[in-house]
């Protein structure tokens, strides 16, 4: 399945991850902990990220890459909106095909 990869340098991995947790879990079944979670967007979509002492780690699969693209824009806008004072830059996404 197609997937992406994003690893945002910031030393607040672990609060950004349940605040994006927190926000999806009103829609979706999403299960979090402060280091891992996991968002399921839909059957075949699902984004799980990890946070590490100095970094983010955002990982979005997908069966269909048009919903892979709109995945990682949405994940990064939000993270960018809950991030706004640390002003994170560019989210880069790495592809893979697995």
């Amino acid at each position: 399945m197609p997937s992406s990869l994003a690893r945002v340098q910031t030393t607040e991995a672990s609060r950004y991850l349940q605040q994006l947790c927190r926000h999806w879990s009103h829609k979706f079944n999403v299960e979090a902990t402060a280091d891992h979670g996991t968002v399921p967007f839909g059957a075949d979509r699902v984004c799980t990220l990890n946070a590490e002492p100095d970094a983010l780690v955002m990982h979005i699969e997908s069966a269909d890459p048009v919903n892979l693209t709109r995945l990682e824009n949405v994940v990064s806008d939000h993270l960018l909106r809950f991030a706004f004072r640390e002003g994170l830059g560019d989210i880069r996404w790495s592809r893979a095909v697995a």
